[in-house]
Order: structure tokens, then C-alpha cells, then sequence
């Protein structure tokens, strides 16, 4: 009865999720996959990393799903000279009156758009740490509590190593997902061609208010999850970290399996997928629709995993694999 009267629910909100996606779909061409993924963190209000060759229309995507949004959107673009204060803000000194005002730096919005995330050094990626865990930032004595929702959507570039710092791993593990998006196919590039370089840029318009936003981050909440899945999505992580426990052969290729933030970001996660399909309820299919999201950057790879091209993404496959689905 309660999954029921949830379905009913869900038919309702569904409406606003496809306004929404239309709404992006008027200067995105394809690209569904990295779309929902987008809706999924906005709705778990997790944060994302997307990884892409440019030109792919990252920025594109995170700007427009801001715009569909009732809500403050930022967009800062990394540089190798980027300081904290920056980011955060800082204290400023009044002669006249002989004391410090504090001037609040970009993250004070609700949607960051971190454009390329890895041309900043590590004392910014550390500034960014407390903001992306806590909802917070300290500037002098004082800790302010950031906006509701608070996202950082990151970019980065997979293929440019000069100028570019490697992301701390504690970072790494704070995005819900990360998002490897490809290049368009021949009928999508076409699309592409005609649409922007033949009409007028589209008006996108607001769709979602934050009452509707808040109706949906409940509704996601209460999506029902069976025990015998809550196992299984343990099984999977610890499948990770204890590969041989599993009849997984990938031992040699696993420096560290996945973190329990692993476990919570996949439960989730997977009810948000679960939502954006109309189902009140989650499959197993779902958690494996998703997972790799979740786990291809929380898994550390050994030297020989390196030295044989052997990808997060191979583990993920393997250990789906191997572990029971229920």
C-alpha cells in the first residue's frame, strides 16, 4: 500500500523531472546519461565530478540545469594562481573605523560550477574540503554555514596533465559521483552543427522552485529499498576491499576498495535512479545502473593495475560479476 500511494506520488513529481530535462534539451543535444546523473545530485544534493575531453559541453550542461533551478549559480573557473580567499572569501581591514568586515568569496551560492578543478593547487582544493563536507567555511574566527542546497559541480580534463594538479584522494572521496562522458554520435553532432551555428540561442526557462525541490529530496527518501538489496550493496563494497573473500580475481590490482562513504552515496543514490525511472521502489538493476558512478574514483589501483591499463571500471564489472545478486 505505502509503495502504492508512493507511485502515485512519484507520477506526479515526474512531470517537473521531464520539464526540466526538456528544458536542458534545448541547448543539449543527447547526453542523457550525464543529464540524469546531474538530476541525481542536485535531488541527493551530492556533489559531482565530471571528467571529459573539451569541447563535450560540460559547462553547458551544469549551466543550464542551474538556470531550470530556483537557485544561485556560480560559476569559478580554476587557475594554477587561485588562492584560498578566492573561494571563501576574506577579512578586510577599515581604516577609518579601525576593523575587519568579512567579504564573502563565490561559494556563497547554491550551485558552484568548479570549472576545471584540477589547475588549482592543493592549499585550494584543501579550502574547498570544508565547504563540500561540513556546508561550511571559516574566514578568520568566523565559521559561516553555506546555502541549502549547497553543490559543487566540478570539471575536469582527463587528457591535459601540463598545469594541472592530481586531486587529493580525502576530495576525491567527497563527490557522490564522478561522470566519464564520450563523444557525441554522427546524428548527434549534426544536431549540434545546425543548432548552434544556424539559430538563436534557446531561452531556458525556471521549473523548479525550492518547495518542489524540497517535495522531491523527501519523496527520494522514503523510495523503498528491500533488506536483501541493503546486503547486496554491502556485498559489493566490500567485494572491494576484500576481493578474494568473493572468489574476485583482482587481489594484485587493489591498493584500497571503496570507502563507507561507498555504502551511503549507493543507497542513495540508487533510490534517486530509482525515482528518475518512476519506481517507487529499487531493483537490482538500478544499483548496477549506477554503481560505477559511485565507486570508479573511490577505488585506489596498485602499480600493476596501472601498468596493465586495468581501469576502476573493470574492477566495478568484475566484482558485479562475482557477487550474488539477490
Amino acid at each position: 500500500m505505502i509503495v502504492e500511494e508512493l507511485t502515485e506520488e512519484i507520477e506526479k513529481k515526474h512531470s517537473v523531472v521531464n520539464s526540466i530535462r526538456n528544458e536542458i534539451g534545448k541547448v543539449m543535444v543527447g547526453q542523457r546519461y550525464l543529464i540524469d546523473r546531474l538530476l541525481i545530485g542536485l535531488f541527493t544534493k551530492g556533489h559531482i565530478l565530471i571528467e571529459g575531453v573539451p569541447g563535450l559541453a560540460k559547462t553547458s550542461a551544469v549551466k543550464a540545469l542551474s538556470e531550470t533551478v530556483q537557485a544561485d549559480f556560480k560559476r569559478i573557473q580554476f587557475t594554477p594562481d587561485l588562492l584560498p580567499a578566492d573561494l571563501i572569501g576574506t577579512e578586510i581591514y577599515r581604516p577609518k573605523t579601525g576593523d575587519f568586515v568579512i567579504k564573502k568569496g563565490p561559494l556563497f551560492h547554491n550551485i558552484i560550477l568548479a570549472d576545471e578543478i584540477n589547475r588549482a593547487p592543493s592549499k585550494v582544493q584543501s579550502a574547498l574540503l570544508e565547504a563540500m563536507q561540513e556546508k561550511q567555511v571559516t574566514i578568520g574566527d568566523s565559521t559561516f554555514t553555506l546555502s541549502d542546497p549547497f553543490l559543487v559541480l566540478a570539471t575536469q580534463n582527463p587528457i591535459e596533465q601540463e598545469g594541472t594538479y592530481p586531486l587529493p584522494e580525502a576530495q576525491v572521496d567527497r563527490f557522490m559521483l564522478k561522470i566519464l562522458i564520450d563523444y557525441p554520435d554522427k546524428t548527434e553532432e549534426k544536431e549540434i552543427m545546425r543548432r548552434v551555428g544556424f539559430e538563436e540561442p534557446a531561452d531556458i526557462q525556471q521549473v523548479l522552485d525550492p518547495i518542489q525541490f524540497q517535495e522531491i529530496v523527501n519523496l527520494i527518501r522514503r523510495i523503498y529499498m528491500d533488506e536483501k538489496l541493503k546486503d547486496y550493496i554491502v556485498d559489493l563494497i566490500f567485494a572491494t576491499r576484500k576481493p578474494k573473500e568473493y572468489k574476485v580475481d583482482v587481489s594484485e590490482y587493489i591498493q584500497f576498495g571503496a570507502s563507507p562513504r561507498a555504502t551511503i552515496y549507493l543507497s542513495i543514490v540508487a533510490r534517486a535512479y530509482a525515482f528518475l525511472q518512476g519506481r517507487a521502489y529499487v531493483t537490482p538493476q538500478d544499483i548496477k545502473s549506477i554503481a560505477p558512478d559511485v565507486l570508479r574514483h573511490r577505488i585506489i589501483l596498485t602499480y600493476e593495475a596501472e601498468a596493465e591499463d586495468i581501469t576502476p571500471d573493470y574492477i566495478v564489472s568484475r566484482v558485479f560479476d562475482s557477487v550474488e545478486v539477490p
